[in-house]
């Protein structure tokens, strides 16, 4: 065995400190961060991908709300030992008996309230002209001063535009849009039915098992909480629209245009402040069709705000508690992003993505940080 040379053991040699012990190991390079005009741009990439990409990505995400809805009730029946298909079977056709029965119910009243508006705002006018009677005089005013300065010439020019392929539009958007509700109705069947299996089969591609049993706690908690949130906000906002259609009826309202209230408050009320505060707008135009006198023409409206300020401020919170209470302002920041995505269907899936988020990160070990920060 040949001996090792003179210069090769030097460098193979470990130096020692004076008290003969092994040096501290120098520190480890701090890991590289993204800038934040990259993080920036990734994040308007993403937001125009959604934008851009709604119409596949909003039928996906209208089936995992409906299947959330449907998997604690699902549970309960597999309980009885009914299997998972036929349980989502029977959910989904239950949901969609009631949704028919519903809309069965709500389009007659609905469609004549649509032709009757041109004619009932003529007939609301005149009561609401003593509340807006000294912003016409102050715009009168302010008319007659900007014609006086500018003389005739300074009306503004009204260019009316038509298109003459409106009909084409609406023979070619009808089969879209029943394409859309049939891929929701499908996908929240499956979700329902293969959600599980195809949740084992991407924790199994981990690799240690203490991974899959964590990744698993996680999943399923997160999964139950969600499931359990999104149900509990749906009885809560159905029971909300059978109080205000209950209390509609007892003012003389007649049932089908009561259940109608009923049920855009119920919907309304997935949307935190912007929906209530359109409900009301409505409440109060409604109140004035349906009633001549001044106070009785106020009070759908103020049931409407009381019934809200009960479940906003004493059932809701009781019922959740404080681990599902969101920030306010991170509220209407997610309703005013999510509404400029994908406009009406955004506002009514902002809270649930948001509540989805925070479930996440509370459960993530360094992320819990930005759970608080959003409520």
């Amino acid at each position: 065995m040949s001996a090792q040379p003179p210069a090769a053991a030097a460098d193979n040699a470990v130096a020692l400190d004076e008290d003969g012990e092994l040096p501290p190991s120098p520190p480890a390079a701090p890991r590289p961060r993204s800038s934040t005009a990259a993080v920036v741009l990734a994040t308007l990439a993403v937001l125009f991908t959604l934008w851009a990409a709604q119409e596949l990505v909003l039928p996906i995400l209208l089936a995992m709300f409906f299947a959330l809805i449907g998997n604690p009730i699902i549970r309960g029946l597999q309980r009885l030992y009914v299997p998972r298909f036929l349980s989502a079977l029977v959910v989904l056709l239950g949901g969609l008996f009631v949704a028919g029965a519903l809309a069965n119910q709500l389009i007659e009243p609905a469609g004549e309230w649509i032709r009757q508006v041109p004619r009932e705002m003529k007939q609301v006018a005149p009561k609401l002209r003593d509340l807006y009677k000294p912003m016409l005089d102050a715009n009168k005013a302010a008319q007659n001063i900007a014609r006086a300065a500018g003389g005739e010439s300074s009306r503004p020019v009204q260019v009316i535009r038509t298109e003459a392929n409106e009909p084409y539009k609406v023979l070619t958007a009808t089969p879209r849009r029943a394409a859309s509700v049939l891929a929701v109705v499908l996908l929240t069947f499956f979700f329902m039915v293969y959600g599980q299996q195809l949740q084992r089969n991407a924790i199994a591609l981990l690799s240690t098992r203490q991974q899959k049993k964590l990744t698993v706690d996680i999943l399923t908690s997160i999964e139950r909480a969600i499931s359990r949130y999104v149900l509990t906000i749906t009885v809560i906002n159905t029971c909300l629209g059978l109080a205000l259609a209950g209390s509609l009826y007892w003012l003389g309202v007649p049932m089908q245009e009561a259940l109608l209230w009923g049920t855009m408050a119920a919907i309304l009320n997935f949307a935190p402040y912007v929906g209530p505060l359109i409900g009301i707008i409505i409440m109060l135009l409604m109140g004035f069709v349906a009633f001549d006198d001044l106070w009785p023409s106020l009070l759908p409206a103020g049931i409407y705000l009381a019934l809200h300020t009960l479940e906003g401020q004493i059932v809701t919170p009781i019922i959740l508690g404080h681990s599902m209470r969101l920030s306010p302002l991170v509220l209407i920041l997610a309703l005013m992003v999510f509404g400029w995505l994908w406009g009406i269907i955004g506002l009514l899936l902002a809270v649930p993505l948001l509540v989805c988020v925070k479930l996440v990160l509370a459960r993530i070990e360094g992320l819990t940080g930005w759970a608080k920060l959003l409520e």
